[in-house]
This record gives C-alpha cells, structure tokens and sequence, in this order.
C-alpha cells in the first residue's frame, strides 16, 4: 500500500509545515509550493525520510497534530571512549549494542519510523523501540557508523536521544522476573492439575474407586508432581544446601526437607500401592511460597528503584573549552582534573572547579540546603551538582566524577548503609531456633514411633514436618508487610523493606531537614512595604531577569507588565533598567543604596528569617521587600502530632543559624535542638553521635542530607528532593512535605502489632500440631490439609489489616 504524500497543509492560521505541523513563518513561505516548511531542518527531515522510502510516516494521523522538533545537537560524545565504556556494549558477533532513550515517542507511528532507522543509515542492523519506556536498542556495525550518527538521524526527526542509564541493571532484572514467572506458571499448571486428580482420589475413599483407577491416579500425579520437584522446587532445595554448607539454618531447611519427605513418601506409597500420596499438598506448597517469594521481592524492588536516580546528580555532558578556544560537549565521565568548562545560565556543575572567568549567582540547595542563591565571582570554588542561575562562567576543574564532593558524599552513603547492623525481622530472629527445634521433634517422633509401631514411624514423622512447617511463620513477616508497603505505596508512601517499618514502630529522635522539608524549597514574596503603584515596575524589570528573586516577584506579581528598557543586571548587586519613563532600581540594600539619593519612608525591622531586597524609583527608595522560604502549610500539625506519640523532634539544616531558629521558634522545637549552618559532614557526624543514645530518624531531601539519612536507623526522603537523598533513603514520600510522616509512624505501629499477632497465631498452630504428631493423633495426610489452611489464615489476616487503609482515622 502507497500512502499519499503530504502536501501544503492549510488553517486559519496559516501555513502549517509539512514534516512539524508548526505554522510557516511568512518569510519562508514559498508561492505556489506544493509543500511548505517553517525552517530548513524540517526540509532536511522530510528530504530523508522521502529519500529513504519511509514516506507512510506521514499516514499516521495522530502524528500530524504534534510539532517535531530537532536540537541541532551534534552527538559527538557519544563517540567518546568514556561513553562507550559505560554504555556500550559488544556483542561477539562484532556488532555494538546500545540503550538510548528518546524524548517525544508518544504513538504507533513513532514506532514505525525508529525502527525503520535500519534501512537509512548503513551499518545499522536493527532499532527495537519499547514505546511505553520510551526505550531504543540499537545494535549497528561500529566500524561503518559511529553511533553520533545514529542519534543525529534521530534528532532530525524529533528524538532527541539520552543513554538509557541503569540499562544492565534493568535487563537484569527483566531475566529475572522472567525466570520467576515461568516457575509460578509451571507450578501452578502442575498444582491445579495434581489437586483436581486428588479430588478424585478423595472422593473415591468416601464413594469407592476402583483399585486400577486409584493405581492410575496415583502414577499420574507422581508423574505430574516430580517436574514440579525438579524445575520450579529446585529454588528451596539450593537455598536449603546454601545454608547448611554455611552451617546456617534459615525457613527454606525445613521447607526443603518438608517437601521432599512428602514427595518421596508419597513416590514410596506409589510404587508399592499402599496408604496415602501427599502429592497435592507439595504441588501446591511449591506454587504458593513461589508466589509469595515473587510478590515480596516485586514490592521491595519498586521501592528501591529510587537508587537508579542517583545517575541524575550530575548532568550527561559537559561543555569542554579547547585549547583553540572551541567548545565541544563531552560525556562527564571524560571530565578530568584540569579542564576549562563552560557552564551557562541555567546549567549543573559537572564538577568541582575555581571559577576562572565571570560573575553568577549559584543555587547550592542541592548540595549545602542554602535556600538563598550566593553571588560568586573569578577564584571562588563551585561544586558539583549545583545550579549557576544568571550568567555563564567558565570553570577550571579540580576535581571530578568519585574524587568531587558528591562523589565523596556518595561514598559515605555507601559506607553508612554497609555499617548499618541490619535489624533482622522477628520471625528471622527465632528462624534458627525453631528450625532446628522442627528437625529434632521430627526425629524424635520417627526414634518414639519406632519402638511402639515400627509400621507409624516414618507417616508420624513425615506428619511432624508436614504440621510444623514453618510456612505460616515465614509467611507471617512478609506478608504483613508486603500487603503493608503496597498500601502504603498507594498512599504516596514507598518504603524499601520492612526493617524500616519495624524501626519506626519505636519513637526516638526524629531530625528533620528545613530547606525543602518543613519548608518549600523556594522563595517567595512574604512582605511588600510601600507603596502598590510600584509593584507593575518591578514586575517589568524582573521579567528580563532569571535570578530566584525574579522569579518570586513575578509569581507574586502576575498580570499584564509594562515594558522596561535598558535593562541591566548585576551580578551580586540587583537589577536596574527603565520603566514607563521611571528609572528603577531593585536590589540587594547594600547595592540600591550605593545607585540612590535617598529613601521616601521609614520601614520597621524585618524578620530575620526573610531576605531584604529594596526598590528605587527615580533615585528614592520607595518599597521594600522580604522574601523567604515559606514553612509547609502542615508542618505544624504533623510536628505536634508526632510529639504527642512520644517522639523527641529537632531540626538538622545547612541554612543560616538564624533562619533555622525562626522556624523553629514558629514550629515549637526548642532552640537548643535547632542547628543551622551544618554541612553534610557535620550533619552525618550529628546523626552518628545521636545514634548512642537511641534510634534516630533523618528526614531531608538534598545531597546534603543524603549521608546524614544513610547513617540512621531510618533515612526517610521527601518529594521533590535530590536523588541521592531519595537513594540513600529507607522510606521516599512521593506526596509533598512531611504531613504522611505521621501516616508513616501509624501504619508502621500497626504494621508491626499485625506481624507480633500472626507470629503468636503460628507459634501456638506449631506447637498444638506438633503435639498432635507426636502422639500420632495426625496422620501426613491431615497435616498437608491443615498446614495450607494455617498458611492462608495468615494470608488473610494480613490482607484484612488495616495497615495503611485507604483514610486514615
């Protein structure tokens, strides 16, 4: 089928062009074209598409109504060796393998025109795009086509490309999963058939069979269950052989052996046609703890998925000056000590550096919690993973990628969540112990039986096992708190384990970040004094500004603004220009002052939490105003609320001293637990030392929190925050500020007291079995009923506890 070309598209508008859809400039309107384009990439675009024959791009209708838009990016880096040592990877064929994600896929004709790249640029063997991750596989013959190629073809047509960071990983566990699933469905194909052939088996000891279709059944259900034994249960018996090779015992001994005393008794009774097969119950056994296994490992994983984002703290590139004063874009990873970069308005560090040329403010937030920008100038040092707000510098570097101040901060996180001692769960803390006390009780019952009815010894001992595995308590712990996190997760709530729900049962010490935790994050407009008619001006002038500041006084200050002229702004100092015939001047005091005659009115004292910033007009300063980080709306209730249940609150920044006390004083933590201007190394060494008296809680959201959190007992990041703080936490609040933390503590109280009931319930189903057993009173084949039926009571008494319901109360 031969789709119809497009031609000149036509609206109220205007011309729309022809590859994008945007409307055509009138100067690039071309009389009489059949085909109209709005600049010469999007010429250039349709040229190779038409060239190479992928023409029926353009039937796909939905496409039609979305602009494509090309960069103009060249891609070089991705020809750099640094990049290719982590992103690359060669296959033995001597093909290249590569992940790159694409901005703008959004539908089916999307698909189709990435994965026809293969017939427009030689050497590319195949492009797989998974549209839902927005994700390209690339595999191409490096040596015919470098893959910077690749990605301008893209770019050219609307993808820009970004490696697919974390790709291995991903892979990883995709194998993974896949591997679990298969294992779930083999099971449970085999469980279902071996339970329908039970039932037969059942009802023919109540109604009558007979003996050859008994026999027959029998066979069946060996032949059924010994796959299952082999493939799917292999999974318990390796984890069983792990442990007792590490002289260790953990739930999967007793499953193990539980398992194959049932298979292989059961495989005794089939050969010689004599007493009951327990096939049924280890089919099932096999399936379910597969299941459950499955669904743990799934919840844990989606919350820890947070680590990935660790790769965002730095940005891909970084602008490399060379020695013939060109600039070229460069993976970060090449960055070395010693080489000039050029950092504009707008962009993250790649590294820690001396600022060599320019004047800028910085956003370090990030990295210290300032929540104000700070001037820099030549010879001031600027760090990694920081934000130069207003004007380009270049920036000699000193140290980068593991050596940098992030790096290093990485590295303490590490080193704190290896020297954490991990806080085993209840039921793992009494694992061993019970274990061990199952395997004797078995042998004794099997030594008992053997001097009273030599013929009951091994049924009665097959019964132990079978009654006292330790399902139901292994399930009791993970299933509570699977059902826990995934509740909590619908909340806004992600939490990584269930160790952190446990320690979050017990109040202590809970130290909270201000910049962006009790507080915004941003600066905003808190006070105006003077007069109104002056607030337009302003609002003029600072829309030619991309500082901070500017951005409050246009979030407070919308509307319709007059122009302003001859706008100049300096670095440090304010911003000044002309407005509707007024010559204004908006600032720092300090600054406007120096530029002024003198001052209209008298302000009174402004708080010392708020930044002063003056406005002139003609000469006389006539307004003033006071920003600040606002305090979170629920800040206040959630710190009473958690003080009330016992827990001692405190406040860890890195902001001014005097800013942190003022928020205290609002918030009613006292102003010996409030501490101001602490780096990310003394905030750590704080959690550290407060470790000894106690638990500790961290609560932040920047890279400076970040070695802070992974040294509590429970690091917990909140929304909006850095990525290595979100890495290094135990517990993420995806909903914004600290209003669920007392959602947190409430669902990890009754998380908790749900776990001590399922394990007492477990404990007193083990021990009357075992008596049952011991005595003979319990035959295998009771024991295989009533050891699923214990397992399920768990399963929905953790299911029905409200954890983290839907409202809290």
């Amino acid at each position: 089928m031969t789709a119809t070309k497009p031609g000149v598209v036509g609206t109220a508008q205007g011309m729309r062009c022809t590859h994008c859809t945007l409307p055509v400039p009138a100067g690039l309107i071309a009389a009489g074209a059949d085909r109209q384009f709005c600049c010469s990439a999007c010429r250039t675009a349709y040229a190779i598409i038409n060239e190479h024959g992928l023409d029926d791009y353009y039937a796909f209708a939905e496409r039609r109504d979305r602009p494509v838009t090309a960069s103009g990016r060249g891609y070089e880096e991705f020809d750099h060796d640094a990049f290719r040592a982590i992103y690359v990877q060669e296959g033995d064929d001597g093909l290249s393998e590569c992940d790159l994600y694409l901005d703008g896929v959004h539908c089916a004709s999307c698909v189709w025109l990435v994965e026809k790249v293969p017939l427009a640029i030689p050497g590319v063997v195949s492009a797989e795009l998974d549209i839902g991750r927005s994700r390209c596989r690339v595999r191409w013959d490096r040596g015919r086509t470098p893959l910077s190629a690749i990605a301008r073809f893209l770019d050219t047509l609307g993808y820009v490309a970004h490696p697919f960071r974390g790709a291995r990983a991903d892979e990883r566990r995709r194998r993974e999963d896949r591997a679990s699933l298969v294992n779930i469905g083999i099971a449970g194909a085999i469980a279902g058939n071996v339970m329908m052939i039970a039932l037969a088996i059942y009802a023919g000891w109540f109604g009558g069979i007979d003996p050859e279709f008994e026999r027959y059944f029998r066979w069946w259900s060996f032949l059924l269950t010994t796959p299952a034994m082999l493939w799917p249960g292999r999974v318990f018996f390796k984890s069983a052989w792990g442990a007792l090779r590490h002289r260790a015992l953990h739930m999967d001994v007793p499953i193990a052996v539980a398992i194959a005393a049932g298979y292989l008794r059961g495989a005794v009774n089939t050969f010689t046609d004599t007493g009951p097969v327990y096939f049924d119950g280890v089919a099932t056994l096999i399936f379910l703890l597969l299941v459950g296994r499955f669904l743990q490992q799934r919840a844990q994983r989606a919350a820890a998925d947070s680590a990935e984002l660790l790769f965002s703290l730095a940005p891909n590139t970084a602008r490399v000056v060379h020695d013939d004063g060109t600039v070229r874009e460069v993976p970060t990873e090449a960055v070395l000590p010693g080489a000039l970069l050029e950092v504009r308005a707008g962009d993250t560090f790649a590294a820690d550096g001396i600022i060599t040329r320019g004047r800028s403010a910085i956003d370090l937030s990030l990295l210290t919690g300032e929540s104000r920008p700070v001037s820099v100038a030549e010879g001031t040092p600027v760090f990694g993973g920081t934000v130069n707000v207003s004007a380009p510098l270049r920036v000699t570097v000193t140290r980068s990628g593991e050596s940098s101040r992030i790096g290093q901060l990485l590295k303490d996180v590490e080193e704190s969540a290896r020297r954490r001692a991990p806080v085993v769960r209840m039921a793992d803390r009494m694992a061993g112990g019970f274990i061990a006390a199952v395997l004797v009780a078995a042998v004794a019952t099997y030594w008992t039986w053997m001097g009273r009815d030599p013929s009951r010894a091994l049924d009665n001992a097959i019964a132990m096992l079978v009654v006292t595995c330790p399902c139901a308590l292994a399930l009791a712990t993970p299933m509570a708190i699977t059902v826990a996190i995934g509740r909590a997760a619908r909340r806004g709530i992600l939490i990584k384990g269930g160790d952190a729900l446990e320690r979050l049962a017990t109040p202590g010490l809970l130290l909270l970040d201000k910049t962006g935790t009790l507080t915004t994050g941003r600066l905003e407009l808190e006070q105006w004094d003077g007069e109104a008619s002056v607030r337009p001006l302003v609002a003029a002038l600072e829309q030619h500004s991309r500082h901070p500041v500017a951005a409050a006084v246009l979030r407070a200050m919308p509307g319709e603004r007059a122009d302003a002229e001859q706008v100049h702004e300096y670095i440090g100092g304010g911003i000044r220009g002309r407005v509707g015939g007024h010559d204004v001047h908006v600032g720092k005091p300090a600054w406007v002052l120096d530029q002024t005659t003198g001052v209209r009115e008298t302000f009174a004292p402004l708080d010392e939490a708020l930044t002063p910033v003056l406005v002139a007009v003609d000469g006389i300063v006539v307004a003033r105003m006071g920003f600040g980080d606002p305090i979170r709306p629920e800040a206040g209730a959630a710190v009473r609320a958690l003080r009330a249940r016992g827990w001692r609150l405190g406040i860890l920044s890195g902001d001014d001293p005097r800013v942190v006390a003022a928020v205290g004083r609002t918030l009613g933590i006292a102003a010996h637990d409030c501490r101001g201007g602490a780096s990310p190394e003394a905030k750590r060494a704080t959690v550290v030392h407060a470790l000894l008296d106690g638990p500790v809680v961290m609560v932040g959201d920047g890279v400076n929190d970040a070695a802070a959190i992974a040294s509590a007992t429970v690091g917990i990041g909140v929304r909006g925050g850095a990525e290595a703080c979100l890495a290094a936490s135990d517990v993420f609040l995806a909903r914004g500020g600290i209003g669920t933390l007392v959602e947190l503590e409430t669902g990890a109280r009754r998380t908790v007291a749900l776990i001590r009931l399922a394990i007492g319930f477990s404990l007193v189903y083990n021990v009357a079995g075992a008596a049952l057993a011991f005595t003979g009173t319990m035959d295998p084949l009771i024991a295989a009923i009533v050891m699923p039926a214990s397992s399920l009571s768990v399963v929905i008494a953790a299911w029905r506890g409200r954890t983290f319901p839907e409202s809290f109360a």
